[in-house]
């Protein structure tokens, strides 16, 4: 399979986004509380992405990736660190989209005492990242198409 088909895969690209999911939720929930703890959004916003991160490498490894890389714990310990490294990109554009939707449009909304516009930003900010992570997880973290 060339790296274009496993880019434009379906059934990989569905997993990558269930896993996506699981680690949205992490990461709204973990930002979320955090913020209304009183942490800089920016910087609940930065725990919440590496925690998703951590969640997500364990997802994908074992499950939208099972078939890539080699067995043992040295093995996945790279994975995790490339991930990690591989990430910054993704998590730079969920920052920055973050920070656009939350500082620059800056909406007023709150649902059950819960600042929602942070929410709905941080949403925004997950979906942009995933975007890049998806092409960068693929051809850099499991090496699809080699």
């Amino acid at each position: 399979m060339s790296v274009v088909d496993s880019l434009l895969s379906g059934t990989r690209f569905g997993k990558f986004a269930s896993v996506g999911a699981v680690g949205a939720a992490f990461d709204v929930t973990t930002s979320t509380v955090l913020r209304e703890l009183g942490v800089f959004p920016e910087l609940a916003v930065f725990v919440g992405i590496e925690v998703a991160v951590v969640v997500m490498f364990l997802l994908n490894d074992n499950w939208t990736f099972a078939e890539q890389g080699a067995a043992g714990v040295r093995a996945a310990l790279g994975r995790l660190l490339r991930s990690n490294l591989v990430r910054a990109g993704g998590i730079v554009v969920q920052l920055l989209t973050f920070r656009f939707f939350y500082r620059v449009v800056a909406l007023e909304l709150t649902v059950a005492d819960v600042d929602g516009w942070f929410v709905v930003s941080k949403v925004a900010g997950i979906g942009t990242g995933m975007l890049v992570n998806y092409v960068a997880e693929s051809l850099v973290t499991w090496r699809v198409g080699r």
